[in-house]
């Protein structure tokens, strides 16, 4: 009856059909019917949409940075603030997502600006946390330019706190990471105050 509708797996990858099989047997488990009409096509789609919301685990975030580097005499802090970002806490596959600012002072290198938001696209298309998260592009800016200092500001909202557990609405996590000259308190607050809302 439903043969128009169904799966065809000669479009997924071999890993996006086991996926695909496991995510029907979790619509069982949960009591549903994987047959039926509107769930037919659930876990292939499901199959598809988790490999694109980890596609990060296929990129180099350091041969990123490098492949728009460029050497410049420009020594002041470079900002590239509210970067949108969506991730999946690794602790129950519940999106957090939110904002990056990310600051650097180059140290006779600098980026593409672009490259910067891929780097932060690159590390939250993986399963994550916000603290590690906020390290890790920080430490690829670093080990890719060497400039004289890097900052990091993310801002997020998490799913696995708004719609289930303690299911507090509208609150904001906010995490840091700083080497180099913003160990400096005059430079993180210029940092902070130029990233501020408003400003």
């Amino acid at each position: 009856m439903h043969s128009f509708m169904k799966n065809n797996n000669e479009n997924l990858t071999p890993a996006q059909r086991e996926i695909q099989h496991h995510v029907s047997d979790i619509l069982t488990q949960l009591g549903e019917e994987p047959t039926r009409e509107g769930l037919l096509k659930t876990p292939e789609r499901v199959a598809k949409a988790m490999t694109d919301l980890t596609r990060g685990y296929q990129e180099d975030p350091v041969q990123i940075l490098n492949s728009a580097k460029f050497r410049e005499d420009y020594s002041q802090m470079v900002i590239v603030k509210d970067i949108n970002f969506y991730s999946l806490c690794e602790h129950h596959l519940l999106p957090f997502y939110g904002k990056v600012h990310v600051a650097y002072i180059p140290n006779g290198y600098i980026t593409g600006l672009s490259k910067i938001a891929r780097v932060v696209d690159c590390f939250s298309h993986r399963l994550q946390v916000q603290e590690r998260m906020t390290l890790q592009i920080r430490e690829a800016i670093q080990q890719a330019l060497q400039p004289l200092g890097v900052m990091v500001v993310v801002e997020a909202q998490h799913m696995c706190m708004q719609m289930r557990g303690v299911e507090k609405q509208g609150s904001i996590t906010t995490t840091s990471d700083f080497t180099g000259a913003f160990q400096t308190a005059k430079t993180r607050d210029e940092f902070l105050r130029l990233i501020s809302h408003g400003a």
